[in-house]
């Protein structure tokens, strides 16, 4: 079996936005590898300090929103 990173990449991103606070600080408690990608990306900041959050870019916060929107919310009838 063949992981796809992006596909992975898509759902930290996703879940990123679910602890956004500070309008674009998110938690970094999830997969450092995916983090480490996710800063190649353009669409975080470098994960690698001792705060406890990373910050979204601009590209990151509008795909972290519209991945959780599309990847954890029910369509509205």
């Amino acid at each position: 079996m063949e992981i796809d990173t992006d596909k992975i990449d898509d759902a930290v991103l996703g879940l990123l936005w679910l602890t956004l606070h500070e309008e674009r600080r998110a938690w970094k408690g999830l997969d450092w590898d995916a983090l480490d990608r996710l800063h190649q990306k353009g669409l975080i900041a470098n994960p690698a300090n001792k705060a406890k959050s990373v910050v979204l870019t601009d590209e990151g916060l509008r795909r972290a929103e519209e991945l959780f929107r599309t990847l954890f919310t029910r369509p509205t009838p």
